[in-house]
């Protein structure tokens, strides 16, 4: 966490559900110092900030830049929305040292390189919100990873059987599942394992989806020239579990190296209730099995994290974590998942 929890003021841009209970209650939790609220519809900004104690609502994010004390926008709309926005954020005189988007940065990576280059050229800091790096046990096999406990890696697996609650503004998105479900395991691989070479997939759409779609259900490989393999199935019809048939939900991964193996559920399937990830280890070096368990749990203490990483880089000058450009790799792996599916070809990912 950075030096002092409270020493940056954040405007936050936008008042739904993941806002008013995610990260205003991992914000809290984390003593961050939230100033001000904007959001498209104001009763509903008022709501939320009554329910979280934040001290002021504003009609605009101009009008909250205004008001001053803003030292970081946490900018928390649909994605096809998000573009204008930053926009108008970064054409205002009294612009925030720091931001932090929402994923997907942006619906085309071509409109994602155009954030970046912008955010840059404004000397504003720029972060994206990819939370699954922060989730529990994403994190603990990145320290494994990082420390080589577990050899050069073989293959690493996420077997998501979920049902997600797509939001209304999903609905005529050039993509549904690649860009705003998979994109959470596309860049957690990433964070395990780095770009990969490139990538296999294929899609259906999702029985339960009404309005139409075309990636619904993800099946996707990723491949490394220096061996390594990825693959997860995004599964978000998991049988008829809402139609009367028998349930089960989850998430599982598993990465096996060459000297160890590691076994982990996702809890966030479990939302609103508060469950913990896990995680368990072994290696060739003692051949036992561990098994490390923690409280908190992605949903909603994991929102903390990014929000810290951008804390950090703007207290010591340095890059953010999940910068806007290191981000740029995610945005270009959702796009190769989308044409190695409708192309049925391998595709090489291109940042």
């Amino acid at each position: 966490m950075p030096g002092k929890r409270d020493r940056f003021g954040i405007g936050v841009v936008g008042s739904g559900f993941i806002v008013r209970d995610c990260h205003l209650v991992a914000y809290a939790d984390a003593e961050f110092r939230v100033v001000g609220l904007t959001s498209r519809t104001r009763s509903t900004a008022e709501e939320v900030a009554r329910l979280r104690g934040v001290p002021s609502v504003f009609d605009s994010v101009e009008a909250m830049l205004d008001a001053g004390g803003v030292d970081i926008l946490d900018v928390a709309v649909p994605p096809q929305d998000q573009p204008e926005i930053l926009r108008r954020i970064l054409a205002h005189p009294k612009r925030p040292r720091g931001i932090l988007a929402q994923k997907p940065m942006a619906m085309t990576i071509e409109q994602a390189r155009e954030i970046v280059s912008e955010c840059q050229r404004a000397g504003v800091v720029l972060q994206v919100n990819q939370n699954m790096r922060y989730d529990h046990s994403v994190r603990a096999l990145k320290h494994l990873l990082d420390r080589g406990e577990l050899g050069d890696p073989v293959l690493a697996t996420i077997d998501m059987r979920a049902i997600p609650h797509w939001m209304p503004w999903a609905e005529g998105l050039r993509s549904l599942s690649t860009f705003i479900m998979s994109i959470h395991h596309l860049d957690t691989f990433r964070y395990w394992l780095g770009n990969p070479d490139r990538v296999l997939a294929s899609t259906r759409p999702d029985p339960r989806t009404r309005f139409p779609h075309a990636d619904g259900i993800n099946l996707y490989i990723l491949e490394y020239d220096n061996g390594a393999r990825a693959c997860s199935w995004d599964d978000v019809w998991t049988g008829p579990a809402r139609e009367g048939g028998g349930a089960d939900i989850g998430i599982r991964w598993r990465f096996e190296g060459t000297r160890g193996t590691a076994l982990g559920t996702i809890g966030w399937p479990g939302w609103p209730d508060r469950v913990p990830s896990t995680m368990d280890y072994s290696t060739v070096a003692d051949s036992q099995w561990h098994r490390p368990r923690w409280p908190e749990a992605w949903f909603p203490d994991a929102f903390a994290g990014p929000m810290a990483g951008l804390m950090i880089a703007l207290e010591n000058g340095t890059e953010p974590d999940i910068s806007g450009a290191d981000n740029l790799g995610t945005i270009a792996l959702c796009e190769a998942v989308l044409r190695a599916a409708t192309e049925h070809r391998a595709v090489a990912p291109a940042p």
